[in-house]
């Protein structure tokens, strides 16, 4: 049984700050998650502000990332979709408590291709993907049997075909402008490598933080 306290040595040990890479540094440290993390390694805070600059911050769930940026996926109708579309803009933190590790990620977000959002959403389960189109979320409910009434009318409309995805669907790409790297060290004097840039295409710039 993995000891929360004190996470293996070989997660734990090395400089990162040598990283020249941060979309590589960050697989690897996706990859350790993989290994400790209990549930949803890939579970990311992902914050967002409404018309009034007040912030809203919610789990999701990333679903790909390259070079390109972090996808997830949502309803564009639900306040994080607004939000996201008005704004044009976001943050993600990840947080794995078994490896005492933190990344946080700013940037600006844009919606995914067509053919990447329909490739994704034909690879959900069944109920998922009726579930996209039953659920209006945010919104008011009235009851649970309300929600289950949408999912039995959406399930008796499909039938055993194929389930088209919703227009109002889709994947978020952030393609970040800062990744901030944070590795738990005793007496809180941590580890924090972030590297920025000023645009989507300008070379990567790295720092070292006080803690």
């Amino acid at each position: 049984m993995t000891d929360l306290k004190h996470p293996p040595e070989e997660l734990t040990k090395g400089d990162f700050s040598e990283a020249q890479k941060p979309f590589d540094l960050f697989g690897e440290w996706l990859e350790d998650a993989r290994a400790s993390e209990i549930n949803d390694p890939n579970a990311l805070a992902l914050a967002t502000v409404d018309e009034t600059g007040l912030p809203n911050v919610r789990m999701v769930l990333l679903k790909d990332f390259d070079e390109r940026g972090f996808v997830f996926y949502t309803n564009f109708e639900s306040a994080k979709g607004r939000e996201l579309l008005s704004a044009g803009k976001a943050a993600m933190c990840f947080h794995w408590k078994s490896l005492r590790r933190q990344v946080r990620i700013r940037g600006p977000v844009r919606e995914v291709s067509g053919d990447e959002a329909d490739a994704y959403y034909k690879s959900r389960p069944r109920g998922s993907r009726i579930g996209a189109w039953a659920s209006k979320q945010s919104r008011s409910l009235e009851s649970r049997f309300a929600l289950e009434k949408e999912v039995a009318r959406y399930t008796a409309k499909f039938g055993v075909g194929e389930i088209p995805r919703p227009d109002h669907w889709s994947g978020m790409r952030l393609t970040p402008l800062s990744i901030e790297f944070w590795h738990d060290r005793p007496f809180r004097l941590h580890d924090r490598v972030v590297f920025s840039r000023e645009t989507p295409d300008a070379p990567w710039t790295k720092d070292r933080l006080y803690p």
